[in-house]
């Protein structure tokens, strides 16, 4: 059976072999900055465009990767305003795991790109999401999980880059939720 880890391994060599630039966030971006947790999915920002794209899809599914029709056609799904394509694999009895490419497409995706640190992971080096910029991600999905990892990353990281943070929340909205946030007490 394939873990979360392979799964990420397999994408990441796939984004390599392309040449597409990534970053991963999400929940395995938390077991790197925050207090490592269960995660059942693979979130990346990846920045490639159409043929690119279609070469991805095709260099995937060659990979046992389903990409569900709706994505092959150009159709994006949106999360926080992002655009996502999702693919999926299979490892054990109909059991899948989904893996989220949010497409870099306004400027703080550029920016969230140009800031990815190279991180180890079971021994490969792995590009990561800045801290920062997962605070901002979770700003963005506001759930509680996300509020709680942002706790969490907080309490690791200890100094985050305020000001970069401060940047970036208005013109993602979420300038309240980040004023409520350094208000509260690290712990």
């Amino acid at each position: 059976m394939k873990t979360i880890e392979q799964v990420l391994f397999e994408v990441v060599d796939l984004c390599n072999y392309l040449m597409i630039p990534y970053a991963v966030m999400g929940g395995l971006a938390v077991r790197i900055h925050g207090i490592p947790r269960p995660t059942y999915d693979i979130d990346l920002t990846i920045t490639a465009k159409g043929d690119h794209l279609q070469q991805m899809f095709a260099e995937a599914e060659s990979r046992g990767y389903m990409i569900p029709a709706a994505y092959r056609g150009g159709w994006l799904d949106r999360v926080a305003d992002m655009p996502i394509i999702k693919l999926r694999t299979y490892v054990e009895d109909g059991k899948g795991i989904d893996v989220d490419l949010f497409l870099t497409e306004s400027a703080f995706q550029e920016s969230l790109m140009g800031r990815r640190i190279s991180c180890e992971i079971a021994d490969r080096q792995i590009d990561v999401v800045s801290p920062e910029d997962l605070v901002l991600l979770k700003l963005l999905a506001n759930r509680p999980r996300d509020l709680g990892d942002i706790q969490d990353i907080r309490f690791m990281q200890k100094q985050l880059d305020e000001r970069y943070m401060r940047s970036w929340a208005e013109p993602l909205g979420i300038s309240e939720r980040l004023d409520s946030l350094l208000q509260e007490p690290e712990y």
